[in-house]
């Protein structure tokens, strides 16, 4: 029987890459799998290598050596409240291109090489989480927006790290916009508005947040505060890309 349902599927994805050839899904050139960038759209982006802060990811010049385990200097000084932080790639006008209609306007196709990256982004680590949580919406914008952009982006996330993928342990009251706030600002309008509704699911846990953007790290900070405090043993973070800015 396994192997019936095995050749059914084989036929369907046949049937499938047929009927709809395999395109990037930014430029529409053709491309060997599904999802997958073509190499001139890959090459667009800036994609964060070494060297970079063993902690925050945050990358340095190619020809400053820093050693085996170089910091930041926010991280250094005790600035990042999580265990870790990795992005795939800068946020620039390339990647702004892909993440802003991906998160406003349904460009959900997306989502397949976002994650990818990101996973990617995490291949030099191990930390082996308990559970994957994409950083919630409020209600409000979820019923505005139609999806969660982060919940696309943990889910093959979770699946490839063999983690409980969890949607539900921690409630987001509606704020404004963060907008252009400066990092003073996006923390106090981030206070607050997270709640831990189901702390047994949490307790002595290793967390992974999943987002697609982090700007100045206040969200992933307000939820490493509330999700420790619920008994967390280790807070991660992973996003598609980040603002970079002066440390």
């Amino acid at each position: 029987m396994r192997a019936v349902s095995n050749l059914i599927s084989s036929l369907s994805h046949s049937c499938i890459d047929f009927l709809f050839p395999s395109a990037c899904p930014i430029c529409g050139e053709p491309v060997s799998t599904h999802g997958e960038l073509c190499a001139d759209c890959w090459a667009s982006f800036n994609w964060i290598g070494n060297p970079k802060c063993v902690k925050c990811g945050y990358p340095f010049p190619a020809s400053i050596d820093l050693g085996d385990r170089p910091l930041c200097p926010t991280c250094a000084s005790g600035g990042c409240v999580l265990d870790l932080i990795r992005a795939a790639c800068v946020y620039d006008d390339v990647s702004r291109s892909a993440v802003l209609p991906f998160k406003h306007t349904g460009r959900i196709k997306y989502a397949k090489f976002m994650s990818r990256a990101m996973m990617w982004a995490l291949r030099d680590v191990d930390i082996r989480p308990d559970i994957v949580m994409p950083v919630p919406l409020a209600w409000r914008r979820l019923c505005h927006r139609g999806y969660n952009q982060a919940t696309l982006l943990a889910r093959p996330i979770a699946k490839a790290m063999n983690a409980v993928m969890d949607v539900d342990s921690v409630h987001r009251k509606y704020r404004p916009d963060m907008g252009h706030k400066n990092a003073k600002q996006r923390a106090e309008n981030i206070r607050g508005a997270f709640k831990v509704v189901h702390p047994n699911k949490i307790r002595g846990k290793k967390i992974l947040l999943v987002d697609d953007v982090m700007t100045t790290g206040a969200t992933f900070a307000e939820l490493h505060r509330v999700l420790t405090k619920a008994g967390a043993s280790a807070v991660y973070g992973v996003v598609f890309c980040r603002v970079m800015r002066a440390i």
